[in-house]
């Protein structure tokens, strides 16, 4: 598989570039810019462990289709990410074909730290109906990026999905391709008490089916066998808060657990 690395500005231009097969490692060695973007590219569809820098975990994800570009945050939108993320003069983006065995195994499919708004290609992808005040902090992606502390709110490691009190709220995880799923694992945010919680939330699935889960005021993980079953979306709903003084229940993380299809 011909993979290809590139930093390129606002306007497209490429900054620095690298391609091989199976295999690229880039250096970058200057700071960022506003309008700056990290593109990933391959020879074709397929499977890919991806890491654009240094604070954020590889992770093993499928690239569906070409090019996937990652904009460099700035200002309010860097709060879900490590301090150090994306800063200084040198930087390391590392991109590689995932082996067979990589793909077969069992593992949190829904684990995604390169997520943002404005992704269509790199999965799995996670997409809400509303999100708190439109803030990064809150965004349907940190539902997915792997961070799981819950004890707190805001800024980077206690960032979570919000759900601006609205109790329609729905996110959904895409998969891109067909995945056998066999576990949910929920992390609610748990910074009581200026956090509520959902006593109770329902699991829709792309094939149709319709799960209700009973969750308990915890911020650890609460896990939830399912019947394995094959589908390309999963979406969390009708989310049910508990008697609780407080208006705020959120997400810190969704797990979800199977294989490829």
């Amino acid at each position: 598989m011909q993979l290809t690395l590139k930093v390129t500005d606002a306007s497209g231009a490429v900054k620095t570039e690298a391609t091989g097969d199976d295999e690229v490692l880039l250096v970058h060695d200057a700071a960022y810019e506003d309008g700056d973007r990290l593109v990933v590219t391959a020879a074709g569809a397929g499977h890919i462990w991806l890491s654009l820098d240094a604070t954020l975990m590889p992770a093993l994800l499928y690239l569906a289709q070409s090019p996937f570009s990652f904009t460099i945050p700035f200002g309010e939108k860097r709060m879900p990410y490590a301090p150090q993320a994306f800063l200084g003069a040198l930087h390391r983006l590392h991109v590689r074909r995932a082996e067979p065995c990589e793909v077969a195994a069992r593992r949190n499919l829904a684990l995604n730290p390169m997520d943002q708004h404005g992704n269509r290609t790199l999965f799995p992808r996670a997409e809400a109906t509303v999100e708190t005040r439109g803030e990064a902090q809150f965004a349907a992606r940190n539902a997915i990026d792997g961070e799981k502390a819950s004890f707190d709110h805001g800024s980077w490691p206690f960032t979570s999905w919000g759900i601006n009190k609205d109790p329609d709220a729905a996110l959904t995880i895409a998969f891109g391709r067909p995945v056998r799923i066999d576990e949910v694992v929920l992390y609610l945010r748990a910074d009581f008490p200026h956090d509520a919680w959902w006593q109770a939330a329902s699991l829709s699935f792309s094939d149709g089916s319709t799960t209700e889960v009973t969750l308990q005021k915890s911020g650890k993980g609460q896990k939830f066998a399912l019947e394995p079953r094959v589908v390309d979306w999963v979406r969390l709903h009708s989310l049910v808060k508990a008697e609780d003084p407080s208006p705020y229940p959120a997400l810190t993380q969704i797990e979800i657990w199977g294989t490829d299809a």
